[in-house]
């Protein structure tokens, strides 16, 4: 038997790697943009429904995070279903009925309310994030898993980028519209392309790559080949999963990750309002900007991280700067540029740091208790996005400054710094 030339053999993963890229990735990444604005929309919302029905900073900051209670009650739940009913349908049902939740945030008229589809939204997206975790892991491996999370992870700056001008346009010009507010059509016209997409999926989603009716049976073979030789070393159940105390560490560097960059992302209109912003289309461009610098040092970090093959400190260092450049924003009130600049350069590493940290679970955990493994991180770590919000809104509340929550929020991504950088695992070198 003829021996494969091993340049032919890497040519051929190349090439088969590209063309999973086109197929998943920029389909995933839609999605999971629509994910993201319709999480963080209510910030700007906030500028118009807060006056138009009376809310307290208190209440809105609560009720803008409870979407996480939701989320992480179903999440655990939602990504076990995961390998058993497949993931296209999984992906399918979360996009349906968030969408038409999002859409029905129109009629809130209360706090009560108002709370509830917070949490419903929470319930009907539970499981997507982990659940995209988990799928890209059956694709790719160790290799070149950070570059394809920060890929699909960039929907989170592009939906800042596009979502802060675009909410904002929606909110001015539609105002007032079919007897509607500016902010009642942002929800509407935000919340329903999720539905659209949720009908793509059945289309578009291959279950595994067995499905996949674009892959060759030689392709199949090559992403096996690739794919079972890094995953062959160990293998983990769920419930040693669940046992295992580095999984909790882990949960809790996520949470303080996590707290920190929703507590911006809900805020950063206000906190670049504080600054004599006054113009709300000017405020969506302003807002804008940190996105752009996130979604750049997302993309060179998650290929450098990868071509390195280290993800403790390319997690860490960004983490430490997205704790302290915040909190430097704190002493540069009134003056809007230098601002903006610490709100730029703060969530561009906080972003930066979420993309690592995601592709550290799925190198660690392996085999059929990966969706579960990640569900529980993720569990863990996302009710920080309750508390943020929900902790500057208390604290404007009660001293009538952002500043304090703002510090507070600060300090956690330079604990989850400390977590990351000295405690080491086998995917986290």
């Amino acid at each position: 038997m003829l021996a494969i030339p091993q340049e032919s053999a890497v040519d051929d993963t190349s090439v088969l790697y590209n063309k999973i890229n086109w197929r998943l990735l920029p389909f995933l990444l839609i999605c999971y943009l629509f994910a993201y604005l319709d999480r963080v929309n209510i910030g700007f919302a906030k500028l118009q429904m807060q006056s138009d029905l009376g809310f307290s900073d208190a209440a809105y900051g609560v009720g803008a995070g409870i979407f996480f209670i939701g989320y992480v009650l179903f999440e655990i739940p939602s990504n076990l279903m995961l390998p058993r009913i497949g993931a296209r349908k999984t992906f399918s049902r979360i996009l349906v009925l968030w969408g038409i939740t999002s859409a029905c945030m129109l009629f809130v008229r209360d706090v009560p309310t108002f709370y509830a589809m917070r949490f419903l939204l929470g319930i009907f997206e539970a499981g997507f994030a982990p659940g995209m975790i988990y799928y890209l892991s059956c694709w790719y491996g160790p290799q070149r898993m950070a570059r394809a999370i920060a890929i699909v992870f960039l929907a989170g700056p592009i939906g800042g980028i596009l979502g802060a001008p675009a909410s904002a346009w929606l909110m001015t010009s539609l105002a007032g519209a079919g007897n509607l507010a500016g902010w009642q059509w942002m929800f509407l016209v935000e919340g329903l392309p999720c539905v659209l997409l949720g009908l793509l999926a059945l289309k578009l989603v291959p279950n595994k790559p067995s499905e996949a009716t674009w892959l060759t049976d030689q392709e199949r073979r090559i992403l096996e080949a690739d794919l079972g030789h890094a995953g062959a070393a160990h293998s983990h159940s769920f419930r040693a999963v669940a046992r295992d105390r580095r999984i909790y560490v882990l949960a809790f560097a996520y949470f303080c990750i996590i707290a920190a960059i929703y507590a911006i992302s809900f805020w950063l209109p206000t906190l670049i309002k504080a600054q004599g912003v006054t113009d709300t289309v000017q405020l969506g461009w302003y807002a804008a900007v940190p996105y752009i610098g996130a979604a750049f040092g997302m993309y060179y970090m998650g290929r450098r991280s990868d071509r390195k093959n280290e993800r403790r400190f390319h997690c860490g260092v960004p983490a430490l700067a997205g704790g302290v450049l915040p909190a430097a924003s704190t002493l540069a009130d009134g003056h809007l540029f230098l601002t903006l600049a610490l709100l730029t350069l703060g969530p561009t590493a906080l972003w930066m740091t979420y993309t690592f940290f995601g592709a550290i679970p799925p190198a660690y955990i392996k085999g059929p208790a990966a969706a579960g493994g990640i569900a529980l991180i993720n569990t863990i770590g996302l009710s920080g996005g309750f508390w943020g919000p929900a902790i500057i809104g208390w604290a404007k509340t009660a001293t009538g400054s952002l500043h304090l929550g703002v510090l507070v929020m600060a300090c956690l991504p330079v604990l989850a710094a400390l977590i990351v950088i000295t405690n080491k695992l086998p995917a986290n070198r």
